[in-house]
Order: structure tokens, then C-alpha cells, then sequence
């Protein structure tokens, strides 16, 4: 019961993760960085890598605002991607391939494909994909595509449902 808590208790309890960004992945931070900086470089470089599931999901997001910033084009944008990215190749990928391709869409530019257990540790692996290039796992969602909703499709007939009549 919080109302019968301490102050020190009752923070605690009501503490949030404010700024709290990435997982730590059970590394220091700067291994962390320059592990995340390696494989946005591997997966520009190859368009589709396979790793662990949250190594995936933390990498979907620097390669997204890599992708972010080559759609920018500027020079202050490059320099910050180069900033993450490494090599010279990859930088050049990023800037002319990737910026051509994701110009038009508002953002998702990787997708995350859990695939199976790793042998040894059973860790969940997963392949991370650009989406919209040849020969990808599972084709992209239209750019402009309205899913429709969980509900819509719940409470809509199915055709091959059969009818009861009351």
C-alpha cells in the first residue's frame, strides 16, 4: 500500500524511464555504440543481416535515422551519418542508393524477421531486411496502404462464413 510508504518507497514505486533510450544489451556503453555502429555499416553494406532479436530491434532504430538523415542530403546530415557509419562506401550507399529509394516514404525503412534459436545459447535470432529491395524476405506494405483494423475485420462477415438465419 503506498499510502503507507515512505516518501523513498513511494519513488520507487512512481519512478519512470525518462531519457532512457537503448537496451544496454549487457555491454558497456561504448562497446554498445561501436557494436551498433558496425552493424548499421554491415547491414547498409548488405541489406539484410541476421543477429539476435534485441540487438535487431535497437538496430532498427540507428539504421532508420541513418536513413533519416540521408533523406536530409545535406552536408551537415552527412557528417553526422559518418559520424555513425563506417567506411566510405557505406556512407556513399546510404547518400545515393537508400536516400533514391526511401525518398518517398514517411519512415519504416527496416523490418525485423524473428527467425529461429540459435544453437548453443538458444538465443531468438532474427534477420533485419531493408524494406523495398530485390529479393527481400516478405514484400513491403504499400507506401500510402491503410491497414485495416483489428475490429473492422472481427465484426466484418466472412464470405465463406456460413449464415444463420433467426
Amino acid at each position: 500500500n503506498a499510502e503507507y510508504m515512505g516518501d523513498r518507497e513511494r519513488l520507487f514505486l512512481v519512478s519512470m524511464k525518462h531519457r532512457i533510450t537503448f537496451r544496454k544489451l549487457n555491454r558497456p556503453s561504448d562497446h554498445r555504440w561501436a557494436m551498433l555502429r558496425n552493424m548499421v555499416s554491415s547491414l547498409i553494406e548488405h541489406e539484410r543481416i541476421e543477429t539476435t532479436v534485441p540487438r535487431a530491434k535497437e538496430l532498427r532504430r540507428v539504421a532508420d535515422w541513418c536513413v533519416t538523415l540521408a533523406k536530409e542530403g545535406t552536408l551537415a546530415a552527412r557528417q553526422r551519418a559518418g559520424a555513425i557509419v563506417r567506411g566510405d562506401q557505406p556512407l556513399q550507399k546510404l547518400f545515393s542508393d537508400l536516400r533514391e529509394r526511401y525518398l518517398a516514404r514517411p519512415g519504416g525503412y527496416t523490418r525485423v524477421l524473428q527467425t529461429r534459436h540459435r544453437r548453443g545459447d538458444n538465443a531468438p535470432m532474427a534477420f533485419i531486411e531493408y524494406v523495398d529491395r530485390p529479393g527481400e524476405l516478405r514484400p513491403a506494405k504499400p507506401v500510402g496502404a491503410q491497414a485495416s483494423s483489428p475490429t473492422q475485420a472481427a465484426t466484418s462477415p466472412t464470405p465463406d462464413a456460413p449464415k444463420t438465419s433467426s
